[in-house]
């Protein structure tokens, strides 16, 4: 696929790797909405396969490939989820999956990435040396590069929640989703342009690794640097493919500062009972952060995952009370 995908691309997504996800739910929860004056409508991608949106684009790109394509298998680098998701949807098609990792990725995204039977290798955590380690497994293995986010087959996959989404509850004024790479939320606007112009794409994205709000600003990409935030998730930086979607469709990108991220998570957790990591709360913390913009408004929300190492949570140590 050479030029930007369609929603009848993303459509085409949704039909191949529907057999192996969830359609996920969409959940309320009116004591949220009370406090930011807003109808607030959750996608629940915590709760999808491997816990995270990420096995929706692995899944259409394994798909995709021909036999001869993936007879040597697939790698990627990842901080853990489109690594799972990688190594799950190879499981699935009887390839292998090589995925390289920083050396600071979380225990609980290292052990589910192994325990779906990826080979992991290691490597210290800047964008550059997770792309030169990436490199050199490929050349050594002939595996077919699956990149986390910089991928029409992958952003097309991401773009099937925002699809279920719009279905699910029509007539949204805004649909939010967090930015690291960018694939999520391309892969949304297109599905949400597509379906409801008249519904405006945003997303929140933390004050750590704020690149995409940046790169936005400028109308060019500005890559990140040494992005030190709870969102383990969200510290890459866009690429050239999913900057030139978001570019298009996307007017504006809220950062998150690290309290108001560890506040929306604790509120999602006390409040709909549902884990969710850090990543994922980064929307709902940009709304908390400037809930006058989001007044009356109808907002879906995409929870992007849910992995999270439960000895590490980020409120363990602090005084009680936050988000209730």
């Amino acid at each position: 696929m050479k030029t930007q995908p369609t929603l009848k691309d993303i459509r085409e997504a949704h039909k191949r790797i529907t057999p192996f996800i969830h359609r996920t739910p969409v959940l309320t929860c009116r004591a949220i909405d009370d406090m930011l004056g807003a109808t607030l409508f959750f996608k629940c991608e915590n709760l999808q396969k491997v816990g995270a949106f990420k096995i929706r684009g692995a899944c259409n790109a394994v798909y995709s490939l021909d036999d001869a394509e993936s007879e040597n298998g697939v790698a990627a680098h990842s901080s853990g989820n489109h690594g799972a998701a990688l190594a799950l949807a190879a499981q699935w098609r009887g390839i292998k999956a090589y995925v390289v990792m920083p050396e600071n990725s979380s225990a609980v995204k290292l052990k589910a990435v192994a325990g779906y039977g990826a080979e992991i290798i290691l490597c210290k955590p800047t964008p550059k040396d997770r792309e030169e380690d990436l490199k050199r497994v490929i050349q050594s293995t002939g595996a077919a590069l699956i990149h986390p986010y910089n991928d029409y087959r992958v952003i097309c996959g991401q773009g099937t929640a925002a699809l279920e989404l719009c279905e699910d509850i029509p007539g949204l004024d805004i649909v939010m989703t967090p930015v690291g790479g960018g694939g999520l939320l391309s892969g949304t606007a297109i599905a949400v342009k597509g379906l409801s112009p008249q519904t405006r794409v945003m997303a929140g994205e933390p004050e750590r690794a704020d690149d995409a709000c940046q790169s936005l600003k400028a109308g060019r990409i500005i890559p990140v640097k040494d992005p030190d935030t709870i969102a383990d998730g969200l510290r890459t930086s866009l690429g050239d493919l999913t900057f030139s979607i978001i570019e298009g469709h996307v007017k504006d990108i809220i950062t998150v500062s690290e309290e108001g991220i560890i506040a929306a998570m604790r509120l999602i957790w006390e409040r709909m009972k549902i884990v969710v990591e850090p990543s994922a709360s980064v929307p709902l913390g940009a709304i908390m952060g400037r809930p006058k913009d989001f007044t009356g408004k109808r907002i879906g929300i995409i929870l992007s995952g849910g992995n999270v190492d439960l000895d590490t949570l980020p409120w363990i140590g602090q005084e009680s009370g936050h988000g209730s």
